[in-house]
């Protein structure tokens, strides 16, 4: 079982602020909304987190091991350096996607995303230090078996974009739907996922699942530890042995 901590990060009154006083233009907006991605990524990273870009006015943190101080030092980071501000609401459950939705719930009885009277809420309880363990997040690294050879070298840029897109969708509904996971697109052909405690069984359904839905083909290495960073630095040393022996599971240590 994992014991996963969540936090929404969700941009206040964003879509009245974009058109207030007049519609801003979308370059800028872009530009606003990558940078405060890049710097939520480093504020939260350095605390061994994980940040995903999402919709970008919505963006899913793995944060395991940041107190509520933390979580308020980001939002004062946030306040101080761009027009807006964020409210961050923790979740935490025995799957990602149990946590999520708690953390979502409690956001959304605070008011709309489009409330221009909430500001800065920041809600939910950590995991004590005391209920923290090694084995609490589960990360699974996926990346696209030859996807140079098979897309980016043979195919125009466009062509090969949507072919990696196809098979993240459909690895990110599958492992949803079926195992409680978040799974995330990050950048080349690597889409990081956030498990509860699967089986290699479950891992190799899901990847026959996007091979046998968009053409596309997988492989995955897993970690676990008490962070995400711990657990993704495990998966990414498993996808390299899963990248040197040809197989399409490895587990870091063999968990």
């Amino acid at each position: 079982m994992t014991n996963t901590q969540v936090t929404l990060v969700q941009l206040d009154n964003y879509g009245p602020w974009t058109v207030t006083p007049s519609p801003r233009r979308e370059v800028d907006l872009q530009t606003l909304q990558s940078r405060l991605y890049a710097d939520l990524s480093q504020a939260i990273g350095t605390r061994d987190g994980y940040v995903f870009f999402t919709r970008f006015d919505n963006m899913i943190a793995v944060t395991n091991g940041l107190d509520l101080e933390a979580h308020a030092r980001v939002q004062e980071s946030i306040r101080n350096r761009y027009p807006i501000t964020a409210s961050l609401s923790i979740g935490t459950g025995s799957t990602p996607a149990d946590a999520l939705v708690g953390a979502t719930g409690a956001l959304q009885q605070q008011g709309s995303a489009q409330d221009a009277d909430r500001r800065e809420t920041l809600l939910g309880q950590p995991i004590p230090d005391a209920e923290r363990t090694d084995n609490d997040v589960q990360v699974a690294h996926f990346d696209v078996i030859d996807a140079t050879g098979t897309y980016t070298d043979e195919l125009d840029a466009f062509a090969s974009f949507t072919h990696i897109e196809a098979g993240y969708a459909a690895l990110m509904r599958h492992m949803h739907d079926a195992h409680d996971s978040l799974s995330f697109f990050v950048g080349g052909d690597n889409i990081i996922a956030v498990c509860p405690g699967l089986s290699d069984g479950d891992y190799e359904d899901a990847i026959a699942h996007v091979q046998d839905t968009a053409d596309v083909a997988l492989r995955v290495g897993v970690g676990r530890g008490a962070s995400a960073h711990d657990a993704g630095m495990g998966a990414k040393h498993a996808l390299e042995v899963a990248r040197e022996h040809d197989t399409i599971v490895e587990r870091s240590g063999r968990q």
